[in-house]
């Protein structure tokens, strides 16, 4: 019996590596990704969060807009000059 079984240790083993090989490539290949291709996981880690839950991107694009209009608005004023 235990002659069977020495035979068998060396294929089982490559199995399991081939097997845990074929599933840490199919779990990284079907991650989920954003659209231009990072994994979700980095984004989400790479944006800080803030105390109210928002990231910091969303607070940095309200300021973004409200320096366009400032903008906008003295050339607006110059041209009406």
């Amino acid at each position: 019996m235990w002659d069977v079984l020495s035979a068998l240790i060396p294929p089982a083993v490559v199995a399991t590596v081939f097997c845990v090989a074929i599933y840490t490539l199919l779990r990284k290949e079907m991650a989920p990704r954003t659209s231009d291709g990072r994994l979700v996981e980095e984004v989400e880690s790479a944006s800080p969060q803030r105390a109210d839950g928002k990231a910091a991107a969303d607070g940095d694009a309200k300021e973004a807009e409200d320096a366009s209009g400032e903008v906008h608005g003295s050339k607006e004023e110059t041209d009406g000059r």
